[in-house]
């Protein structure tokens, strides 16, 4: 089962310094990293409250599930992202 990195994992992945690639030490979901992902819901709910709606908002493209439920069963970010797009009428090409 994959782990959900929420906003302030990604910061202390960052704090540890890159990996040998010059990058944050985070995985890779799919085809957007989950630090992107996270970024993305940053961007547009605000920090603080777009961990609160990954938490709480049950989006049915994801079988009923929430972001973070759907993160944690392997959903690809991307996937995520589109239905989080797709709720909140938001142009996922835009981000």
């Amino acid at each position: 089962m994959e782990r959900v990195y929420p906003r302030t994992a990604v910061r202390h992945a960052r704090a540890r310094g890159p990996n040998r690639r010059g990058t944050a030490r985070l995985p890779h979901t799919g085809e957007m990293r989950l630090s992107d992902f996270w970024d993305r819901m940053s961007m547009h709910f605000g920090e603080a409250y777009a961990e609160s709606w990954a938490r709480d908002y049950v989006i049915a493209e994801l079988g009923g599930r929430t972001v973070t439920q759907a993160l944690s069963d392997g959903v690809a970010a991307k996937t995520v992202w589109r239905a989080v797009c797709k709720v909140t009428d938001v142009d996922s090409k835009l981000h």
